[in-house]
């Protein structure tokens, strides 16, 4: 509401998506439970934002608890929120969270739950599932930030994480150092093709971890993981109707 006010009296217009004018596109708010850190990040039609040092500066004193602001450009028609570029208006340009006693740092354009007192619960279920030893060899695929491969890295001998999205990589190669696990490595790649080249090489894998987007796993992924054959696969998903495509292809 208070980025609204400042947008009317800073003659900041909202962007018309029919028309394709206007400045503001969106606004997205990250408060982080466990550190209280909170990060806005606000959603240009254009890199140039004439009041934007004026703007930030009055929403910090309306709400001085905001750690950090970011400027996202998204020039394109498109039905995405985030565009590839940004500027840090504020702050150090990310925020840091606490999940599973570990911490985690969160950059805007990195996935990341946004309920995490639920997702404790679903990781430990998560963790509980892949019955460790101590000895296994796992792969966190679709891994964002890393947040379960790192939680795990505590039950097993060696973590595999892999993710498309470069500013998530960036995030959860610090991540990984941020929280001492030396044995997870990062992969930035996609997860269907990564699950393809260790098929290939006939490598081991004890635990399968994976956590796709909305439209689930590819069918490559899948005929991969069955290839590589995991004692275990722990499927996290976010699509019931997608799952469900995807058990059919893990159970036939």
């Amino acid at each position: 509401q208070t980025i609204f006010d400042l947008a009317e009296s800073f003659k900041i217009r909202v962007y018309d998506e029919d028309r394709r004018t206007g400045l503001l596109r969106y606004v997205q708010v990250r408060t982080a439970r466990g550190t209280k850190q909170v990060m806005v990040t606000l959603v240009t039609a254009d890199s140039v934002f004439p009041p934007a040092k004026k703007f930030v500066n009055a929403l910090v004193k309306r709400h001085p608890e905001i750690t950090t602001v970011v400027q996202n450009i998204n020039d394109k028609h498109t039905t995405m929120v985030l565009g590839d570029r940004e500027k840090v208006l504020f702050g150090p340009g990310y925020i840091e969270d606490v999940l599973c006693k570990k911490r985690f740092r969160i950059s805007s354009r990195s996935f990341y739950q946004v309920n995490s007192l639920q997702t404790e619960k679903l990781y430990n279920i998560a963790l509980d599932y892949a019955g460790f030893s101590g000895k296994e060899r796992i792969l966190d695929a679709y891994c964002g930030i890393g947040t379960i491969g790192i939680i795990a890295s505590d039950r097993c001998k060696e973590v595999l994480s892999v993710e498309l999205n470069a500013e998530a990589v960036k995030d959860a190669k610090i991540n990984a150092k941020l929280n001492g696990a030396d044995h997870v490595e990062v992969y930035k790649n996609d997860a269907g093709r990564f699950m393809e080249d260790m098929a290939a090489r006939k490598e081991k894998l004890d635990v399968l971890f994976m956590d796709p987007p909305r439209s689930g796993a590819s069918e490559e992924f899948l005929r991969a993981a069955l290839q590589l054959g995991p004692a275990r696969i722990v499927y996290v998903s976010c699509e019931p109707t997608t799952l469900a495509r995807d058990l059919d292809i893990l159970t036939e």
